[in-house]
């Protein structure tokens, strides 16, 4: 009995064995299934554009530019700007011809005192002369003369009796005659004896005789009051007669495009009585604007280049806008000016390069903004800080700087 009872139990622990062993315990759990996950890379920085280069302006000499055509190029000239050294070097580096600016204008060259104490006419240079003309010979630099027979900046006391305005009686027409030549043959005299007369190349003997209506200058002008129309005549006639072979003989005027055929006819009267002319050129002071034509300009060059005589431009400044229409300096009207400047010259070159015209000079009516005596329309190619303007690049024919990408 005993033995089959511990039968039956053992059946039972094993039939109890092979159920467990089929079961699952509560702590084996089937695993969820995740989503695969991306491996997120560490962040790189996007490479910057590098930017082009700005490219440089050359380094360009107005002398060099202009001495590639045959040309002289100048400026006006004061003992101020030749006092200062960087003044001084960028006149150096760029010149090679100077305009007194004053010094050589009658106001400044005659001596009242001396001449009511001789009787006679004196003609004295100041210091400011003496300085800039002994600059110029060390320097090697050029002179063009300015100005002998002239309305204005002429002392009237010249006109008078006894070199006295205060009696109210100007001489007569001999008389005068006689001063304007003492004038004109102590000028050159003067210059030949100290040394000086081989500087110049040029002399503006007459200047701004004739109006934009083509009527000669009659107004304020003692000169035409006491002598008559021929007054300009004899002042070529005794500048032929005293003045140096070396130096060229001059008529200068502004607004020329509005004068261009009373200039003609008036021109064509400077012959001896031999038909030979009296005069070696005209004097174009160009005080332009950038709102001016510069084909109707190009028309007076052509025409009086016709002449056959030399023609110089003398006092060239460009100013921003028009007459009493100013503009102001903005990057867009300095690149409209530096334009013009650039197209100016480029007609003059390749007028001088065909022979069609007789240009040996080109002077600019000071270096910068600041100084100019048209200081209000901007009209040089340095600004008052004296940095170089579009004019500047313009005049240099360096087209890529001239303000053609405005």
């Amino acid at each position: 009995m005993k033995k089959y009872l511990a039968f039956v139990l053992t059946a039972v622990v094993f039939v109890c064995c092979l159920a467990g062993c089929g079961k699952k315990t509560t702590s084996e759990t089937t695993p969820t299934p995740t989503a695969t996950q991306e491996v997120t890379l560490p962040p790189t920085d996007t490479p910057t554009p590098t930017p082009s280069p700005v490219p440089e302006p050359p380094t360009v000499y107005l002398k060099d530019v202009f001495g590639a055509h045959g040309m002289k190029v100048g400026t006006c000239l004061t003992t101020q700007m030749i006092s200062m050294s960087a003044k001084e070097k960028l006149i150096l580096d760029n010149y090679n011809s100077v305009t007194m600016e004053n010094a050589m204008k009658p106001d400044y060259i005659l001596d009242q005192k001396k001449s009511q104490e001789t009787g006679s006419l004196v003609v004295a240079f100041n210091d400011d002369m003496i300085t800039m003309l002994d600059w110029a010979k060390a320097n090697n630099m050029a002179v063009r003369g300015h100005t002998l027979v002239w309305y204005s900046q002429t002392p009237q006391w010249i006109f008078y009796d006894n070199f006295d305005n205060k009696t109210g009686k100007l001489v007569g027409r001999d008389e005068m005659l006689k001063r304007m030549e003492s004038l004109i043959k102590q000028m050159f005299e003067k210059l030949t004896a100290e040394g000086y007369a081989d500087l110049f190349y040029a002399y503006d003997i007459v200047n701004e005789a004739w109006m934009e209506d083509g009527k000669i200058r009659s107004q304020m002008n003692n000169w035409y009051t006491i002598i008559g129309d021929d007054y300009l005549w004899y002042a070529f006639y005794y500048a032929n007669k005293y003045a140096p072979e070396n130096i060229n003989l001059f008529y200068n005027d502004y607004n020329e495009q509005f004068k261009t055929n009373a200039l003609e006819k008036f021109i064509k009267t400077l012959v001896d009585e031999d038909g030979n002319w009296l005069i070696d050129g005209i004097g174009f002071q160009a005080h332009l604007y950038t709102g001016d034509s510069l084909t109707d300009y190009f028309k007076t060059v052509d025409q009086l280049s016709k002449l056959g005589l030399i023609i110089e431009i003398t006092e060239l400044d460009v100013g921003l806008g028009a007459w009493q229409k100013i503009k102001q300096p903005t990057e867009e009207n300095l690149a409209e000016q530096g334009r013009f400047y650039y197209n100016l010259v480029k007609g003059i070159f390749e007028r001088v390069d065909n022979g069609t015209l007789k240009m040996d000079s080109f002077t600019f009516w000071g270096i910068n903004d600041g100084a100019s005596w048209r200081k209000e329309y901007n009209p040089l190619l340095l600004d008052k800080n004296f940095n170089k303007k579009p004019a500047f690049y313009g005049a240099c024919q360096v087209k890529e700087f001239a303000g053609f990408d405005q």
